[in-house]
């Protein structure tokens, strides 16, 4: 069986207009990761995230698959807890690299805590 590749410009909706691929591709999150980061932290669910890192309290480092095609992405990232209010900030230290990046999260007194939900998304280019 041989394999074949689809080549479009745009794709089209039957009611709703079309779009410009380009849209497509580099609007999409190139990874995504959701976990909890309580106890031993585990992946709950991920698009290009080979695994993380647990740093201690707050500190988690995800790894993608493929990798980024330079460290100037974007990365967005929320998570919280049941009872309490989480923000999180990219960690200044051990910048982004187009392999792995760094979130570390405090609570509303500033100071380190684990989140029962971390979500983070990157967008960017592919290498």
């Amino acid at each position: 069986m041989a394999l074949g590749k689809i080549k479009a410009d745009t794709l089209e909706h039957s009611t709703s207009g079309s779009v410009d691929t380009k849209f497509v591709v580099e609007g999409s999150a190139k990874q995504w990761v959701n976990l909890d980061g309580t106890g031993t932290a585990a992946i709950q669910d991920s698009l290009n995230c080979t695994s993380f890192t647990d740093g201690g309290t707050g500190d988690y480092q995800p790894n993608f698959v493929n990798a980024m095609g330079n460290a100037n992405y974007s990365v967005n990232c929320t998570g919280g807890d049941s009872g309490d209010r989480y923000h999180g900030d990219l960690v200044s230290k051990g910048s982004a690299t187009t392999s792995l990046y760094r979130t570390y999260w405090v609570n509303t007194s500033a100071s380190a805590n684990d989140c029962d939900i971390v979500c983070t998304s990157v967008h960017g280019d592919l290498a």
